[in-house]
C-alpha cells in the first residue's frame, strides 16, 4: 500500500460526516467529481471498497468504518503538528488542548490552568479548554482529539488512563420566597413536585436528575431548560423555578439575599472528576506537566482537607 495522503483522507471523513458527497465539496470548497476522483484513488489504494452507495447518499463499509478511525487519528495529529508549530512561531514553546464538561469549566479548572500557566517555567506554553459532553468525551480522547479530558468519573473511561481531580456538591437553588427555601437541606425526592429550571438534555446533570427522578416513579417538571449555569441562577432569581446546581458555581452569591442554596442529601450528589488520557508516557511534555500540575494540586487538596 502506497502513503495515503491526508488531503483524501480529509475528503473521506468529510463524506462519512454527510453521508453526501455533494454536501462534502460545499464545505471543503471542492468539485463533487474531485471528490469522487479522490475516493476512487483512495479505494485503490487499499484496495477494499470504503463506501456503499444507496439513495440518500454514501455510507462507510465495515472498511471504510475502520479507515475512518485511523484517518480522524492521523487528521488530529496533523492538525495539533500545524497549531504547535504555529505555537513555536509564535513564541509558545507546547500547547495543550484540554476537553473539560461545563462543570468543571465553571467550578475549578480555569483557576487550576491559570496557577499552570503562571509559573516561570510554564511560560511559554499554551492550553486550549474546549467544552465537550461527558458521554463524548472518551471517545474524543481515545481517539486523539485531545490528550486530556475532564470530566465525571461516571463517563466513558474504557482503554484509558485516569487521575483523581476535584469533586463537587449538587445542591439546589431557589428564590427566598420558595417553599423548599425554608429547608436546611433535602433529599431530590422532595424537589419533585415543583418546577425546575434545567440544563440541556444533553448533559450529565440532566441524565442524572432524570435517572435520580425515575428511581422514586417520578418525572421532572421543566419550566426551562437553559444552557449554562449562569441563566439557571438568573431565571431562579426571575422566581421561574428551583435550580439543581454544583454548590460551588453558586458559592460566591451566598450571601446574596435574592437565592436561597439547599445542599442535597442524596448520595450521588456527591460528584468526583478525573483527568483522563490515553497514555501518559505517549503525552507531549507540555501535557504531561500539565497533567502532573493537576495531579499535585488535587493531593494537596486531599492533604489539607484530612
Amino acid at each position: 500500500m502506497r502513503d495515503l495522503d491526508l488531503t483524501s483522507l480529509r475528503l473521506f471523513a468529510a463524506v462519512c460526516d454527510h453521508c453526501n458527497i455533494a454536501r462534502a465539496g460545499e464545505q471543503e470548497n471542492i468539485g463533487a467529481s474531485a471528490i469522487s476522483k479522490r475516493l476512487s484513488q483512495l479505494e485503490e489504494a487499499v484496495k477494499v471498497p470504503l463506501l456503499r452507495r444507496h439513495r440518500r447518499g454514501v455510507v462507510p463499509t465495515p472498511a471504510g468504518e475502520l479507515l475512518l478511525q485511523h484517518a480522524r487519528l492521523m487528521l488530529a495529529g496533523s492538525d495539533r503538528l500545524a497549531r504547535d508549530m504555529t505555537a513555536y512561531g509564535h513564541g509558545i514553546k507546547g500547547q495543550v488542548r484540554v476537553l473539560a464538561t461545563l462543570s468543571s469549566i465553571a467550578e475549578f479548572l480555569p483557576d487550576d490552568i491559570a496557577d499552570f500557566l503562571g509559573k516561570q517555567e510554564h511560560r511559554e506554553i499554551r492550553v486550549d479548554i474546549d467544552e465537550e459532553l461527558s458521554f463524548q468525551m472518551g471517545r474524543s480522547v481515545r481517539e486523539g482529539l485531545a490528550p486530556l479530558g475532564v470530566g465525571w468519573d461516571t463517563m466513558d473511561l474504557e482503554g484509558l488512563q485516569s487521575s483523581p481531580y476535584r469533586s463537587d456538591q449538587l445542591a439546589i437553588v431557589a428564590h427566598p420566597s420558595h417553599p423548599i427555601a425554608r429547608l436546611a437541606r433535602c433529599e431530590f425526592a422532595q424537589t419533585l413536585s415543583y418546577e425546575h429550571v434545567g440544563l440541556p438534555t444533553s448533559t450529565a446533570v440532566h441524565t442524572l436528575l432524570a435517572r435520580a427522578a425515575a428511581l422514586v416513579g417520578s418525572s421532572i417538571n421543566y419550566r426551562a431548560v437553559v444552557s449554562t449555569f449562569d441563566a439557571s441562577l438568573r431565571c431562579v432569581r426571575a422566581g421561574l423555578g428551583i435550580a439543581v446546581v454544583p454548590r460551588e458555581v453558586v458559592e460566591p452569591t451566598l450571601l446574596e439575599p435574592s437565592v436561597r442554596v439547599i445542599p442535597l442529601t442524596d448520595s450521588w450528589a456527591r460528584r468526583h472528576f478525573v483527568v483522563c488520557y490515553r497514555d501518559k508516557e505517549s503525552l507531549s511534555p507540555a501535557a504531561r506537566m500539565l497533567l502532573a500540575h493537576l495531579e499535585a494540586a488535587e493531593k494537596n487538596r486531599t492533604r489539607i482537607s484530612i
